[in-house]
């Protein structure tokens, strides 16, 4: 009963980790470009795109971005947390 329920729970911690490693690099990555054509710049802005769209439709419009991707960096680290905190729990509970 608890195994697809804690495989799924793990998947999106592992979502959740990645997300926060992902936003946190793209904010020092941001920091740091010398030029904003950058490809790094770019590759980060691929890939934290999908991260930070739910927050940009709930957020102000014309909101900064390096503002967007802090709060999505916090929002992404609570859930991080709370799955993470989820998944004690579940294997606490978990027969053998």
């Amino acid at each position: 009963m608890f195994d697809p329920l804690y495989r799924t729970v793990s998947l999106l911690w592992f979502l959740a980790y990645m997300s926060v490693i992902y936003l946190g690099l793209h904010l020092i990555v941001l920091r740091f470009a010398r030029s904003p054509a950058s490809r790094l710049l770019w590759f980060f802005a691929i890939v934290t795109g999908p991260l930070t769209r739910p927050l940009r439709a709930i957020l102000p419009a014309g909101t900064n971005p390096t503002r967007v991707l802090l709060i999505a960096l916090v929002v992404y680290g609570i859930l991080w947390l709370a799955l993470r905190t989820v998944l004690g729990e579940l294997s606490a509970a978990r027969p053998g």
